[in-house]
């Protein structure tokens, strides 16, 4: 059922917060501009997974519910994560009359556990936990295919997130993502847009599943290590970089420190056809992601 026509964003906001006092902790910036919330469902036509009654959308942290009213004016059935008693208690009230299409779920959506089905992400993200939660995202995408993602979240982020510009934001969030997801960076949204307002410029950013033959077969989990380990101390070049293990190096089925430099070694010592010769005298971010998939490649086929 259609949530009441009397809604709208700046109502629901102020409804929530003749109640509450908006928490830093929990980074509660709600949306109030409606021209921000339209772009967002207007993104899902123009990457064409556009809403319908068939989409199961998630939205994590929906604080006030505005974005949550156009998700369900869209038709979609919307699961809602929220982390704050007191706002779980508004959007109930507020949206007591779509009971059969909003599932609102009082918890951490950084370590609950995600509904099956989901087909869209589509949530302004507090800006403390947007790392796990595209860590979330990425994951959940492995095992159970996700549409299409559209995040709101802070302008540096979204940067890193796209490895907009090269090489300083190039790094591990962003080859992570490369695997999986073309990253599309797109309306930039000003500090006016929230209440209260944050003191930093806010971006939406579009992640489409993307295909990779290059990267097929990559052992992601080592992939993910070794891009994070590396970029750790940036300045520094991959033969030093590489020549320590990384610390996690053990969470990886069959590989430990000793098997670790007996790799490494190998790889330093050898010719890549795909690398250039001085690939081990650059530093991470001078790499492309090519490079890190026949790097990880490398490594991991060695015995």
């Amino acid at each position: 059922m259609e949530p009441s026509g009397d809604l709208d964003t700046r109502l629901l906001v102020d409804l929530l917060r003749d109640r509450i006092n908006p928490s830093k902790s929990l980074g509660q910036h709600y949306l109030v501009d409606d021209e921000v919330i339209e772009r967002t469902i207007r993104l899902t036509e123009e990457f064409d997974s556009p809403l319908s009654d068939d989409s199961h959308v998630l939205e994590v942290g929906p604080g006030p519910g505005s974005l949550t009213l156009a998700l369900l004016r869209g038709d979609s059935n919307v699961t809602a994560i929220e982390i704050d008693k007191r706002s779980v208690e508004h959007l109930k009230r507020v949206f007591r009359e779509s009971k059969e299409s909003l599932t609102i779920e009082e918890a951490d959506a950084v370590s609950e556990r995600w509904p099956k089905g989901i087909t869209h992400v589509i949530s302004n993200l507090p800006y403390q936990i947007s790392s796990p939660i595209v860590d979330r995202i990425t994951k959940y995408h492995s095992t159970e295919p996700i549409q299409l993602s559209i995040l709101l979240v802070q302008e540096e982020f979204a940067q890193r997130m796209a490895m907009f510009s090269a090489p300083y934001d190039i790094g591990p969030l962003g080859l992570n993502l490369w695997l999986d997801f073309d990253v599309s960076m797109d309306m930039k949204v000003s500090p006016s847009s929230f209440s209260p307002s944050p003191r930093v410029q806010s971006r939406l950013v579009v992640l489409k599943p993307a295909s990779r033959p290059e990267a097929e077969g990559t052992n992601k989990q080592l992939f993910r290590i070794i891009t994070r380990h590396c970029f750790s101390n940036r300045r520094r070049k991959m033969r030093t970089l590489l020549s320590k293990p990384p610390s996690r190096i053990s969470r990886v089925s069959g590989w430990h420190r000793d098997r670790w430099k007996r790799t490494v070694s190998k790889l330093l010592s050898s010719n890549h056809s795909e690398l250039e010769d001085s690939w081990a005298d650059l530093r991470p971010e001078n790499l492309e992601p090519k490079d890190w998939i026949t790097i990880v490649a490398a490594i991991s086929s060695s015995e």
